[in-house]
């Protein structure tokens, strides 16, 4: 009798391996040059979408700044012209054009745009601090540019290179004489890239030039942009010189103008690190209408969203510093003080200069560095200290008030002190609630808002005694078509269901609803419609009874602001917008017309007056049809609510794309 491992043996030597079964060294690709870039994009600017394809700007920009910072520089123009089509050009040194010594044949300028990893901010030698450091900047703008052209004003001779898609397209040539100096860089983001419909945000990029001078106080800013693209941009100029004489203060008071201040002054200064090693600038002010705190920081001019060992430093300054201060006027409250209660009053501007700064990643968005910690808290720590001393009474104050912030966070982790009422007790509410007063829920409501920013101008416009406000960070997960598991470990769908206190699917109770009403409140346009639809899907599925209590209302934020004769009227919606002109102004020649780009960007006042305001707001309760009511609802709506949402925001996207087919003859004015 034959064995078995035989037998199998026999088996295994006849097969044949298929192709796509073997693994040999052809199958190792080596992708040269600027392919890299191409093929993953999202290691360089961190993706391929509209965001991604700013950061762009950024990287050529960080250059420009990187002159001036080093004093080479004193002017920086930036333009916008149709076709994303970005110009930014300096009055720097200009990039050196002979020819590069180790590869012979290539001046150093192509090397720079041609080449990963190539660059003069390695050694410290040109730039003592810089916001480039890896040497990929100007080649990945080059690989994901579908056109580059850099022209280099240089030893009163100017020369021009041009570039597409990574690829070099013709020589260094010179053009002529000139008297100017300095770098120019013209490029068109790759469409392969980042697709037709991407288009730049004039917005987006004049705050990004603002930032930039605010930052260094010896550059000036040339803006300017195709007049043809500022339609709906929110007041964005057509060009504009850009120079704050005071750097980062003039930031700090445009962002606390209108608010209470807790201190006559802002606390600001600059420190210069030991050794030569940097320094940091800073501004901070405390105001009455902070509830959250507001943070910026930068590094070498870089934005630093996500903060870092710098902005580590600055919390332990403040803590220590703070504290000091409480031991020397015997305040022995200051023990549950923490650097969360000192940063949430605050407004807080950061800015440091460091050499060989290290980030996470490359778009930069934390910096890592250990010793940026030692620096600034050392270097802040004593400056904070003495600015608390020079005004006693104003700083007591501040201590104070901060005291209270404190010990109020303590109440608050309290469950019987932090509930109004009983059955609600055990809840532990979201901390970026800002709760209303009330004990009881009657005449109570909540504001669901999109954003920190908007979440900011609602705070402000609420009356505090019987309006919570909860803002939400971007869309909400689509529940219609997420697991279970996905939606209890949404963060957002988490603390909705925690400040609302009634719980979910089985377990909802109208009666542990903590507010008499929940309005949803989004801005007035494409994006606040959708949001909206996904917090009413999310209330149909998780808490349909309180859409059938009537219990869940839309806001209805107005869209423009018309003004004539001394006289404003607020429009929710275009046609709105036609109706008053035809009734209202009907006899005025000169309108004037104002679209809101967002509830973010709407006074505090004005929102009040016309979406807060119980006594002059309009609201929309969402209901259900009749015989959709009840526990067995969901199955009895075979083509009614139920079916439709499933159509619109379940997993089939065939559905939405029928309905849409279906629907499209309907639509009169598109909002794009």
């Amino acid at each position: 009798m034959r064995k078995l491992p035989e037998i199998m043996g026999e088996q295994l030597n006849k097969k044949t391996p298929s192709r796509k079964d073997e693994y040999s060294a052809e199958d190792i690709e080596v992708l040269e040059g600027l392919e890299p870039v191409r093929k993953r994009p999202g290691m360089y600017i961190g993706g391929s979408d509209e965001r991604a394809m700013h950061h762009l700007i950024s990287e050529v920009l960080d250059n420009s700044m990187d002159e001036a910072v080093a004093g080479h520089a004193t002017r920086i123009e930036i333009r916008l012209e149709a076709g994303n089509k970005i110009i930014i050009r300096d009055n720097g040194r200009g990039i050196p054009v002979d020819n590069h010594p180790k590869f012979p044949g290539k001046s150093a300028l192509e090397v720079i745009f041609s080449m990963l990893h190539s660059g003069g901010k390695f050694s410290g030698k040109v730039y003592a601090t810089s916001g480039g450091l890896h040497g990929v900047g100007a080649s990945v703008v080059n690989a994901l540019s579908s056109e580059l052209v850099v022209q280099v004003a240089r030893d009163k001779t100017l020369y021009e290179q041009t570039y597409s898609r990574g690829k070099t397209t013709s020589k260094l040539k010179k053009i002529g004489p000139t008297k100017d100096r300095g770098t120019t860089i013209t490029f068109i983001p790759d469409t392969e890239i980042f697709g037709k419909d991407a288009k730049y945000s004039p917005a987006a990029i004049y705050k990004l030039a603002r930032s930039k001078a605010y930052l260094y106080r010896g550059v000036e800013m040339a803006w300017s942009c195709e007049e043809s693209l500022l339609k709906d941009s929110g007041g964005v100029p057509i060009e504009e010189i850009i120079k704050f004489p005071n750097g980062i203060l003039d930031y700090l008071y445009t962002l606390v103008e209108g608010k209470t201040s807790l201190t006559p002054k802002p606390f600001y200064g600059s420190v210069d690190f030991p050794d030569s090693e940097g320094r940091c600038e800073f501004a901070i002010a405390w105001t009455e209408e902070e509830e959250q705190g507001f943070l910026t920081s930068y590094c070498n001019t870089v934005p630093t969203p996500e903060g870092g060992t710098h902005v580590q430093g600055l919390r332990s300054a403040l803590s220590k510093g703070l504290k000091n201060y409480a031991d020397l006027v015997n305040n022995k409250k200051a023990g549950v003080l923490t650097p969360d209660d000192i940063f949430g009053s605050a407004t807080i501007l950061l800015s440091i200069f460091i050499r060989e700064p290290q980030f996470q990643g490359q778009t930069k968005e934390k910096l890592t560095t250990a010793n940026a910690t030692r620096f600034v808290e050392n270097g802040v720590k004593d400056h904070f200290e003495h600015w608390l001393t020079g005004d006693n009474n104003a700083s007591k104050y501040l201590l104070d008030y901060l005291i209270q912030v404190a010990e109020d966070r303590r109440r608050a982790k309290d469950q019987h002190e932090m509930s109004r009422k009983s059955a609600t007790r055990k809840l532990r509410l979201p901390g970026k609630l800002a709760d209303c007063s009330r004990k009881t829920s009657e005449g109570t409501e909540i504001f669901i808002v999109e954003g920190d920013s908007a979440g900011g101008s609602a705070k402000q416009a609420r009356n505090r005694e019987t309006q919570a406000i909860l803002p939400l960070r971007g869309k909400v997960l689509n529940v219609a078509s997420a697991t279970t598991d996905k939606i209890r470990q949404n963060q957002e769908i988490s603390d909705l269901i925690l400040a609302l206190g009634c719980g979910t699917g089985k377990d909802f109770n109208i009666d542990k609803l903590r507010y008499e009403r929940v309005i949803i409140m989004t801005d007035a346009d494409v994006d606040g419609a959708h949001i909206a639809s996904l917090l009413i899907t999310l209330f149909y599925q998780e808490m349909r009874g309180m859409i059938e209590q009537g219990a869940l209302y839309l806001a209805l934020p107005p869209l423009y602001r018309l003004s004539a004769g001394g006289e404003s009227v607020y429009a929710r919606d275009d046609a709105h917008k036609e109706e008053l002109l035809k009734t209202v102004f009907k006899n005025k020649k000169k309108v004037d017309m104002s679209r809101f780009k967002g509830l973010g960007e709407m006074p505090a006042a004005q929102l009040k007056e016309t979406t807060m305001d119980m006594a002059k707001r309009t609201l929309v309760r969402v209901t259900l049809p009749a015989a959709e009511h009840g526990t067995d609802a969901f199955k009895k709506a075979e083509g009614g609510t139920a079916m439709l949402i499933e159509r619109l925001m379940g997993k089939n996207p065939e559905a939405r794309f029928d309905f849409i087919q279906e629907n499209a003859k309907f639509v009169q004015d598109i909002d794009i």
